[in-house]
């Protein structure tokens, strides 16, 4: 396989309800696990949910980071995939810190490809079967 990418997927508990509710608090963590996971920003949205929760996304050179928060649970789920020679999990780990996360659990997934050729044969026999 030729690896193209990290996709983290991450799930953080006991959090601080006011930190999981900042919006800006939130904005500032992204903008500094950007630069910690050597990421390049194109564009940043944070948005406040009513009565609590924010959900933020970076758009990324390298590709994305997400984040959505359950401020009365003390809960977040981050989403971060990096492209190239970004570092995915220094960035993590700066969030985790940032809204001082007790409890983290980390899926790295290998984003890639195989050889192309293969990739084709294999669509073209499962639109064959689909058919059929």
């Amino acid at each position: 396989m030729k690896q193209v990418g990290t996709h983290l997927v991450v799930d953080a508990w006991e959090a601080p309800e006011d930190l999981l509710n900042d919006p800006e608090g939130i904005r500032r963590a992204l903008i500094d696990a950007i630069s910690v996971g050597e990421g390049t920003l194109i564009d940043l949205c944070v948005h406040q949910f009513s009565p609590h929760g924010v959900t933020a996304t970076a758009t990324l050179a390298e590709s994305h980071i997400a984040i959505h928060t359950w401020p009365e649970h003390g809960y977040f789920a981050a989403d971060l995939f990096f492209c190239g020679c970004g570092k995915p999990k220094e960035a993590m780990k700066l969030l985790q810190t940032a809204l001082q996360a007790k409890q983290v659990r980390m899926r790295e997934i290998v984003r890639g490809f195989e050889n192309m050729p293969d990739i084709q044969e294999r669509i073209e026999e499962s639109v064959y079967q689909m058919v059929s």
